[in-house]
């Protein structure tokens, strides 16, 4: 028998590759004459590098500001002309301690400093996976690290944060670096969200980088604000505008970028059709999974490739959400938790992997067991 596993990682505590690897050794505990064909996914979130990242490529690093505006080490891919550049390793909320994080206060602006260096180290096709961030500026940190003033009723410039979205009085992109418009830029989304409203940035995904609902409502009337002060409120209705906080939106009408699915375009990058093909079952997986995970992320874009080949798909969590029964139409057939017993967070976290191991070794003994009605 064999298996395709393509999961994305388990953000914070095991990357792609390491929990395939840990879904091969529970399986093979019970049967070592499977085959288990791993590819590392992503969806442009963590880890987007990693899957990408080929023999012969240099990553280059770069001293950044990280979200709260602290200096640090980040780095970028690049291959020849082309850079990969993940906005989690400079915007992410990983490197946001748990008792800081607040929308109000995180920014894009490291993200935008790992652009600027790799324009202007003549990288002129940039691929920008913008998941995992901690941050609800609507992007214009980003913006901002490349020329784009955003000015408050006094003419000074506002914390590229935000908390400085509703302070914006007028918009100056005279100084947007030339290398912007010389460059072509694509965007790995792995969200189809709005920039505002129900559906959008603050209200979505605010609550998971630390926003009250006070936060969140404030948030979302300074992205609305952002979008008017910009004469860009058609692109705010955008799928994928809402990504990263609004990165999508400052990308698109700062950038002229392309956004695109992230995981549709890392698929196609890595060559798993060729696996599938000759596959008999497809295992994915994310860290969480819950209605959410229909909105472009690593398990159902998997699922959707793997339906083309009729196979049945299994996923793996640590964490399943609400709204996961939407999942069952979406090529998901069976959903499996990794905790086997309850927990607190950061021991799941630090135990993912046999956690993982174990998951797949008590699945495995189900799949044999069905095998043999």
């Amino acid at each position: 028998m064999k298996i395709t596993i393509a999961s994305d990682s388990f953000k914070g505590s095991a990357s792609s590759l390491e929990v395939a690897e840990a879904i091969e050794r529970g399986i093979h505990r019970v049967d070592s004459s499977v085959v288990c064909d791993k590819f590392p996914a992503a969806d442009g979130g963590e880890g987007l590098i990693q899957t990408l990242r080929r023999s012969g490529d240099e990553l280059v690093k770069v001293r950044v500001h990280g979200p709260l505006f602290e200096e640090m080490e980040s780095s970028y891919l690049k291959r020849g002309h082309t850079a990969v550049i993940e906005t989690a390793a400079a915007s992410g909320l990983p490197l946001v301690p748990p008792d800081k994080l607040n929308p109000l206060e995180t920014t894009t602006l490291g993200t935008g400093e790992l652009i600027k260096h790799a324009l202007e180290n003549g990288c002129t096709e940039l691929l920008i996976g913008i998941g995992g961030s901690a941050t609800n500026d609507g992007g214009i940190g980003m913006a901002a690290a490349l020329g784009v003033r955003f000015l408050d009723g006094s003419g000074n410039d506002v914390v590229p944060a935000g908390k400085g979205l509703e302070r914006i009085a007028r918009i100056e992109t005279d100084g947007l670096s030339p290398l912007v418009g010389k460059a072509v830029i694509r965007v790995a989304c792995d969200v189809d969200n709005p920039l505002c409203g129900e559906n959008g940035a603050s209200a979505i995904y605010g609550p998971q980088k630390g926003a009250t609902p006070e936060m969140i409502s404030r948030l979302d009337a300074g992205l609305r604000h952002l979008a008017v002060c910009a004469g860009k409120e058609p692109a705010a209705l955008e799928p994928g505008s809402g990504a990263a906080g609004g990165l999508g939106f400052a990308l698109r009408v700062f950038c002229s970028a392309e956004l695109e699915s992230g995981i549709t375009m890392v698929l196609s990058a890595i060559g798993i059709d060729g696996s599938l093909k000759t596959s008999d079952l497809v295992i994915t997986g994310e860290g969480r999974i819950d209605g959410q995970s229909r909105r472009g992320k690593v398990p159902v874009g998997v699922a959707k490739l793997a339906k083309k080949y009729n196979l049945p798909v299994i996923a793996f969590a640590g964490d399943i959400g609400p709204g996961t029964e939407s999942l069952y139409d979406a090529g998901i057939d069976a959903i499996v938790s990794t905790t086997n017993a309850a927990m607190k967070l950061d021991y799941a976290m630090s135990h993912s992997l046999e956690l993982t191991e174990d998951a797949a070794f008590r699945t495995w003994h189900l799949v044999q067991t069905v095998q043999k009605i």
